[in-house]
């Protein structure tokens, strides 16, 4: 051959393996690494599940969590080994204002993009019930509190008298308790006690004492006695007092 007349073995060895090692790279494609998240836009899930990026792909990207489409194209191309710069401008999710809700404030001292929280409060007399802040998602605003009306125990009895709860629900704020004393008994406290805003009663219940009839009785029969005239002292009478009898 005409190779092995030009060369020697050992030149046509280096002949071949660059003959080799050319063939090879003019065979390699260009290709694009696999594309990755970029300022506020991601890769879509079909574009993920590609293995192969040949030069002259498109994909299709999107918003990422918590950003919606403000405008550009969603298209990238790979291009020389390397994706085009996306054109997508994505713009950070806003939740708005919260609608009204009874009895309820809202803070907005963090705003109202995504991510942001706003702190819930209650009129007075009123409580939370569940989470003290709502959160912004990509779907809008996430709570579930209410305010609910503050509440008290249930009215404590009280010995030989009685109050005027007959509810089955225990009082709520603004709302009186009324007590009141058996026959024989009188009121010692307040009588009528309100619910507070703070869930505690305005004063303690009060109660029910005895009427007491001994001081009376006493002063009674000491009166008495002090008038009284011993059985067993005769009344007294001066001699010029005394009847005198007629002489026979």
């Amino acid at each position: 051959p005409v190779m092995e007349v030009l060369f020697n073995p050992c030149e046509q060895r280096k002949l071949k393996s660059l003959l080799l090692i050319y063939f090879f790279i003019g065979n390699i494609k260009a290709e694009c690494p696999k594309p990755e998240a970029f300022e506020n836009t991601i890769p879509s899930d079909q574009a993920l599940l590609l293995n192969e990026f040949p030069d002259g792909l498109e994909i299709t990207i999107e918003c990422g969590n918590g950003y919606l489409k403000a405008s550009g194209s969603d298209i990238v191309r790979c291009v020389d080994d390397k994706w085009t710069k996306p054109e997508l401008i994505c713009k950070r999710k806003d939740c708005g204002l919260l609608p009204p809700q009874p009895h309820m404030h809202f803070d907005f001292s963090e705003g109202t993009l995504f991510g942001a929280k706003a702190k819930l409060s209650c009129d007075d007399g009123y409580t939370i019930k569940g989470l003290n802040y709502a959160r912004c998602y990509n779907a809008g605003w996430r709570f579930s509190s209410e305010c609910e009306r503050v509440t008290c125990s249930r009215p404590v009895e009280v010995a030989n008298g009685r109050n005027s709860w007959t509810s089955v629900d225990v009082p709520k704020t603004g709302e009186f308790i009324i007590y009141s004393c058996d026959k024989g008994y009188s009121i010692s406290g307040n009588d009528r006690i309100e619910c507070l805003n703070s869930g505690e009663y305005s004063s303690q219940p009060p109660e029910c004492i005895e009427t007491s009839h001994s001081s009376g009785s006493f002063s009674t029969s000491a009166a008495h006695r002090d008038t009284a005239i011993p059985a067993s002292t005769s009344p007294t009478t001066s001699a010029s007092e005394r009847e005198i009898p007629p002489e026979t």
